[in-house]
């Protein structure tokens, strides 16, 4: 045993969402009887990445006596541990999460009504209005069968790739859908598992993946593929290379298989 930071969960705060256990790429989160419950000390570091997810503010860092984070122990616990199927983001309490769509250049004939977008109600020397048409937009968060999401030609995005593209909205936003997440930092398998029930069930008729040059950032173009081929639904992709300067470096199509 170490005294060490640990996470602790408020009981009577969470209400089962599972949030968290989605955010935990340790796998130190599980729901049991409705509530979350750490799964053992071993497996949790203490960094508190979950801590953002959690819409009811039940989770927390403390100092405690605890067995001491055991990185391989955890290694073999997610690799055994199956990846839980994707879920509405609807089914939790987080009004960040509610769909909204604000306008898109198709049809509105979506089964939601659109309200006028920042670039309809922009006035004259206001700059450039934003082309965003719909929230939310993280790939976590985003339902599978969300009304934006229908027969979509989908961006997805890097999340650095925006900052570092200027033209971003007027280059490639206007008019489409997007979904953004960091294929580093994320957790990558769940991202597969969404995307392609998102394939399946919304008649995505393309999509363009924008990363960034480096490397690890190409994996976003490995999610994309991975997911097609678990769909079983045939999806043109294309993808976008962009220059850590905000250049358009490469764009290529991947064709349908």
């Amino acid at each position: 045993m170490t005294r060490r930071n640990i996470i602790e969960i408020d009981q009577a705060k969470c209400d089962g969402c599972g949030q968290c256990v989605m955010a935990c790429a340790e796998g130190a989160l599980e729901i049991r009887d409705g509530k979350a419950r750490l799964v053992s000390d071993v497996y949790c570091d203490g960094l508190g990445a979950c801590l953002g997810e959690c819409p009811r503010g039940a989770l927390h860092v403390i100092e405690r006596d605890a067995v001491a984070f055991d990185e391989e122990a955890t290694r073999r616990h997610v690799e055994r541990r199956p990846h839980a199927p994707a879920r509405p983001a609807a089914q939790h309490a987080c009004p960040g999460s509610a769909v909204r769509m604000f306008a898109i250049d198709r049809p509105s004939s979506q089964g939601a009504a659109a309200q006028p977008s920042a670039a309809e109600t922009a006035k004259p020397g206001e700059g450039e209005a934003s082309a965003l048409g719909h929230w939310p937009i993280q790939l976590r968060l985003v339902p599978p069968g969300a009304p934006f999401l229908r027969d979509a030609d989908l961006l997805l995005v890097a999340d650095c790739v925006p900052f570092a593209l200027a033209g971003f909205h007027r280059q490639f936003l206007r008019g489409r859908p997007v979904l953004i997440g960091c294929p580093k930092l994320d957790d990558a398998p769940f991202y597969v598992e969404k995307l392609a029930e998102i394939f399946r069930q919304s008649g995505i008729r393309r999509v363009t993946v924008l990363h960034m040059e480096v490397p690890c950032c190409t994996g976003l173009v490995r999610v994309a593929e991975a997911a097609r081929r678990r769909s079983g639904v045939e999806v043109p992709l294309d993808h976008v290379t962009i220059s850590i300067r905000g250049e358009v470096l490469q764009e290529a199509g991947l064709g349908l298989v």
